[in-house]
C-alpha cells in the first residue's frame, strides 16, 4: 500500500472515531427516525376514550338513556347523552392527567448513551442515536444498537436476551460488513441492541437502530407486554367483580319484583338499570391508576424516578433499608488527609510538600491506580499528587505491562510496570490484604496503624511494591515479595443531611443498615456520625462462615456491614427477608443486580450507577442521595394511605346509594333515584376519589408509624365492613330522612328534600374520610375538596331551583326548614361516625 494510500486509511479511521456531527445526526435521526421498538403500552386521547367507552357504566347509562325514548321522555334521554359525554370528557382528563405523568417518567427512565460527536464525547438519549454514530462501551452498559466494535479493551458481551445461552462472548475490532453475524458468536466484531457488557471497554459504530436491529427484527412484540399486575390491582379487581356480579343479581331481582307488582316493564327495567349503577364500583380502577402514576409523578419532582409503578404500594412497608457507605451517606468527594510510613503518621495540608520519602508513597499509590478511574478515591490520589510540586519520575519511562483487578478474595489493585530491562509490581487495597502479602514484621504497626485511623472515619488503604519480578506473569501476584511502604488515608465526609434523614427513618421503626467494603472501624465512625442505631458491626469474611439460618440470626440488630463484597450482598438481603423484613437496597454495580432484583425494593444510583443496576431497580436516585430515598418512602406511606381512604370513601358512598336505589320500590314509595340521580351522585363521586384523595397531604403522625405489614390490603374485610357501616348509618339516616318528608311533604319536594340530604350526607363521608378526626379534617388545607364540596352544592342548587333541571330530576323546591332537616340529617350521620371511630374495625 502506498503512502497516498495510507493517509486516506488513518484520515477515515480518524473522521469514524471523531464520530459524526451534530448536523449530519441530526439529519439522519430525521430520515431513519428515533432509535426504540414500537411501544403499545402508549395510549393517545382516542385508546383512552375507547376503553372508557366500553366501560359497564357507560353502557348503562347508554342503555337508560335509549329505554327514555319509548317511555316519552326525551329530555331524559339527551340528559343523559348529556351526562355521558361529560363523563367521557372527565375519564379523559383523569386518564389524560395519569398518561402524561408515565410519559414524563418514560423520558426520565429513557437510556442514555455516551456518543462521540464534532470529536467529543457527550451524552445523549438513546432514542437519538443513528447509524454512523460512534458509541462509548463500558462496563455495565446496556448496548444500545446494533454496531460494529471499532477499538476494544478486553469487551466481553452478554447476549442471552437474544440468545439463551448465559455465557459472555468476547469481541474484537473489525469492520462493518453485511450481513453481520448471528448473536451468540465468540470474537466477532459486532454488537447488537439489548446485550450487556459484562467487561471491558470499547468504542463502537452503529450499523442498525430501532425496528431495524436485530432486536428490533425479532423482539417488536416487546412493546406490547404490560407488566404484570400488583397485589392491590388483583385484589381490587376481584372485589369489584365481586360488586359487579351482585349489583347485576340484585337488579335483576328488582326489576322482576317491580315489573310483576306494577306491570310496568319499562319503569321497572330503568329502576334495575339504576341500581346496577348505585352498586358498580368503577371507580377503583380509576384510583388505582391514577394514585401510583401521579405519586410517581411527584416523586420524580423529587429526583426519584420510579421505574415500576408496583413499588409504590411496597415503600409504605419498607422495614429495613439498606445502604451504601460513600456517596450515598457520604459526599463521594475523597480527599487525602495523612500519611503513614516507617511507624509515623503525617498529616497532609494542602500546599505543604511531601517529603522524599512520603512522596515516594503517594506515586506508588498512584501507580497503582488506573489513570481514568471514575473512583472518587483514585481521582483523589491523583490530585493530591498533581498538587506537589513536579520532580523527576522514579522511574520515566516505565510502561504498565500487566495489571491484577480486584476480586472477591483479594480487595486489592496490583499493576505491572516495566521499563524495558527492569520490572517492578505496585499494590494497593485493604490494609489487611496488603499486610497479609509482606513480611510478617511489617504487618503489626501497620494494622494498628490503619484501624486507629479508620477510627476516625479516614478510608485507609496499604501500598507496597514488589521489585525485582520477571516475565512470565503468574495468575497469582501473591507469589512475589513485596515491601510495605506505608498507609494513605483519605476523608469522605458526612453529607450534612443525612443525621436528620436517618432519625427520621428511627421514628418510622425503619432500621437502616449500613453496608460497605470498608474498613470496620471507618464504617462504624461514620454510623455514629450519621446516628445509626448502636449495635455490632459484622464483616464479609465473618458472613462467608455463616449458612443461611446463622446469618439470618447475626444480622439481628447490626447496624453495620464492613467488608463486604458485593456477593455477599444478596445473601444479605435474603437473610433479612427470612425473618419478615421488607428489604430497600441500594446499589450502583454490575454485581450489585442481583441483589437488587431480589430486594423487594431495589434503588439504584443515577448518577455513578450502571445500566445494569438501573435496570435491575425499582427506584432510581437520581442525586444519589440518602434523603431523597426517605422521601420516596414518605412519599410511599402516603400514596397508600390516600388510596386506602379513597377507596374505603368509594365502599361507603355507594351504600346509601345503593339503598335509596333499593329501598323505596320495596316498601312502595316513590322511587327516589334514577339514571339520571345516579349520574348526578357520580359527578361528585369520581373527581373525590381520584382528586382530592390524591392531593390529600400527609396525616401529621405519617413517620411516625411503624411500618405496615406487607400482606395488608388496602381494602381488607375489617376495613370494608367498617366504611359499609358507616354507609349504613347514612342510608338510615337519608332513608328516614325520605320517609318523614313523604308523609309530610308532596312527592316532589319529599325527592329533593332526601336528595340534598344523600348529597350533603355524601360531602360528610368525604369529609370523615380525610384523615383520623373530624376537627383535623377541617384544618387540614385541600383546595381540590374545597372546589368539590363548592361544585356540589352549586349543582345541588340548580337541580332545586332551576326550573328545567328541578323538573328534569322531579324535584320541586323544598322549604328551608326542610333543607335544614336535609342538613340535620348529614350533621347527627358526622356526629355518630365521630363517636364510634375509635371503636369501629378497620381504623
Amino acid at each position: 500500500m502506498n503512502d497516498a494510500a495510507l493517509d486516506r486509511r488513518d484520515s477515515a479511521a480518524r473522521h469514524r472515531l471523531d464520530g459524526l456531527s451534530a448536523a449530519e445526526a441530526a439529519r439522519r435521526l430525521a430520515a431513519e427516525g428515533p432509535n426504540t421498538l414500537p411501544d403499545r403500552t402508549r395510549r393517545g386521547w382516542r385508546t383512552i376514550l375507547g376503553e372508557a367507552a366500553r366501560e359497564p357504566m357507560f353502557l348503562l347509562l347508554v342503555g337508560a338513556a335509549l329505554l327514555y325514548l319509548p317511555l316519552g321522555e326525551p329530555r331524559e334521554s339527551m340528559f343523559l347523552l348529556l351526562m355521558v359525554v361529560l363523563m367521557l370528557g372527565m375519564t379523559l382528563y383523569q386518564e389524560g392527567r395519569t398518561e402524561r405523568a408515565l410519559q414524563a417518567l418514560r423520558d426520565l427512565s429513557a437510556p442514555a448513551s455516551t456518543v462521540v460527536r464534532d470529536g467529543h464525547r457527550q451524552r445523549v438519549p438513546a432514542a437519538d442515536l443513528v447509524p454512523g454514530d460512534v458509541v462509548v462501551l463500558t462496563e455495565g452498559d446496556r448496548v444500545p444498537a446494533d454496531a460494529v466494535v471499532v477499538e476494544t479493551n478486553g469487551l466481553l458481551a452478554d447476549e442471552s436476551l437474544l440468545t439463551g445461552e448465559s455465557v459472555p462472548v468476547g469481541k474484537r475490532a473489525g469492520v462493518a460488513s453485511a450481513p453481520p453475524a448471528p448473536p451468540g458468536g465468540a470474537d466477532l466484531p459486532w454488537v447488537f441492541a439489548g446485550s450487556l457488557v459484562v467487561q471491558g471497554d470499547a468504542l463502537a459504530q452503529v450499523t442498525a437502530t430501532g425496528a431495524n436491529s436485530e432486536l428490533g427484527r425479532i423482539g417488536a412484540a416487546l412493546g406490547a407486554i404490560r407488566p404484570p399486575s400488583g397485589r392491590l390491582q388483583q385484589e381490587t379487581q376481584t372485589l369489584a367483580r365481586r360488586l359487579a356480579m351482585l349489583g347485576l343479581t340484585v337488579s335483576v331481582l328488582l326489576v322482576l319484583l317491580l315489573g310483576w307488582r306494577a306491570g310496568n316493564w319499562l319503569q321497572a327495567l330503568l329502576a334495575g338499570v339504576a341500581l346496577s349503577m348505585s352498586v358498580l364500583p368503577a371507580e377503583f380502577p380509576v384510583i388505582l391508576t391514577v394514585f401510583p402514576a401521579i405519586g410517581a409523578w411527584r416523586l420524580a419532582r423529587h429526583r426519584v424516578l420510579t421505574r415500576r409503578l408496583a413499588a409504590i404500594e411496597i415503600l409504605g412497608s419498607t422495614s429495613v433499608l439498606c445502604v451504601d457507605k460513600t456517596g450515598t451517606l457520604t459526599e463521594n468527594r475523597m480527599a487525602l488527609r495523612r500519611l503513614w510510613q516507617a511507624g509515623a503518621g503525617h498529616d497532609v495540608a494542602p500546599g505543604v510538600p511531601l517529603a522524599p520519602a512520603l512522596r515516594d508513597l503517594l506515586d506508588a499509590a498512584v501507580r497503582a491506580s488506573r489513570p481514568q478511574s471514575p473512583d472518587p478515591l483514585e481521582e483523589a490520589l491523583r490530585q493530591a499528587e498533581a498538587a506537589q510540586p513536579a520532580r523527576a519520575a522514579r522511574e520515566p519511562h516505565a510502561n504498565l505491562v500487566r495489571e491484577y483487578g480486584l476480586t472477591a478474595t483479594r480487595p486489592a489493585l496490583i499493576r505491572i510496570w516495566s521499563d524495558g530491562t527492569a520490572s517492578f509490581a505496585a499494590a494497593k487495597g485493604a490494609p489487611e490484604t496488603i499486610a497479609a502479602l509482606c513480611a510478617e514484621e511489617e504487618r503489626a504497626p501497620a494494622l494498628a496503624a490503619a484501624a486507629d485511623m479508620a477510627r476516625a472515619g479516614l478510608r485507609v488503604l496499604a501500598v507496597a511494591e514488589a521489585r525485582g519480578i520477571a516475565p512470565p506473569w503468574p495468575d497469582d501476584p501473591a507469589a512475589w515479595r513485596y515491601r510495605l511502604l506505608g498507609l494513605v488515608a483519605l476523608a469522605d465526609p458526612l453529607r450534612a443531611d443525612i443525621p436528620d434523614a436517618v432519625a427520621e427513618c428511627r421514628r418510622a421503626g425503619v432500621r437502616v443498615l449500613m453496608i460497605t467494603g470498608d474498613h470496620p472501624e471507618t464504617a462504624c465512625a461514620i454510623a455514629r456520625q450519621a446516628g445509626l442505631a448502636d449495635g455490632d458491626a459484622v464483616t464479609g469474611p465473618e458472613l462467608a462462615r455463616l449458612d443461611a439460618a446463622e446469618l439470618a440470626a447475626r444480622l439481628e440488630g447490626v447496624s453495620v456491614c464492613a467488608r463486604i463484597v458485593p456477593g455477599q450482598k444478596l445473601a444479605i438481603v435474603r437473610a433479612l427477608q427470612r425473618h419478615g423484613a421488607i428489604v430497600a437496597m441500594t446499589g450502583d454495580g454490575v454485581n450489585d443486580a442481583p441483589a437488587l432484583r431480589a430486594a423487594n425494593v431495589g434503588v439504584a444510583m443515577g448518577l455513578r450507577g450502571t445500566d445494569v443496576a438501573r435496570e435491575a431497580a425499582e427506584l432510581t436516585l437520581l442525586d444519589d442521595r440518602f434523603p431523597a430515598l426517605v422521601q420516596a418512602l414518605r412519599a410511599g406511606r402516603r400514596i397508600f394511605s390516600n388510596m386506602r381512604k379513597s377507596m374505603r370513601y368509594v365502599a361507603a358512598a355507594h351504600v346509601p346509594i345503593t339503598v335509596l336505589a333499593l329501598l323505596p320500590p320495596l316498601l312502595g314509595w316513590p322511587v327516589l333515584l334514577y339514571p339520571a340521580h345516579i349520574v348526578f351522585l357520580e359527578l361528585v363521586i369520581d373527581p373525590a376519589c381520584s382528586l382530592a384523595f390524591e392531593n390529600e397531604p400527609e396525616e401529621p403522625d405519617l413517620m411516625r408509624r411503624p411500618p405496615r405489614p406487607h400482606d395488608e390490603s388496602v381494602l381488607d374485610r375489617r376495613a370494608l365492613l367498617a366504611a359499609l357501616l358507616r354507609g349504613l348509618w347514612a342510608a338510615s339516616l337519608v332513608a328516614a330522612c325520605y320517609g318523614w318528608a313523604l308523609a309530610r311533604l308532596p312527592e316532589r319536594e319529599a325527592a329533593a328534600t332526601a336528595f340534598a340530604a344523600v348529597i350533603l350526607c355524601n360531602l360528610g363521608l368525604l369529609l370523615s374520610h380525610r384523615q383520623r378526626g373530624l376537627l383535623a379534617a377541617l384544618r387540614t388545607v385541600n383546595p381540590v375538596f374545597g372546589a368539590i364540596v363548592a361544585g356540589a352544592l352549586g349543582l345541588l342548587s340548580a337541580a332545586l331551583w332551576l326550573p328545567p333541571l328541578a323538573d328534569l330530576f322531579r324535584f320541586a323546591p323544598p322549604p328551608a326548614g326542610w333543607l335544614g332537616v336535609s342538613a340535620l340529617t348529614a350533621v347527627v350521620m358526622l356526629l355518630g361516625l365521630q363517636i364510634t371511630r375509635d371503636r369501629a374495625p378497620g381504623r
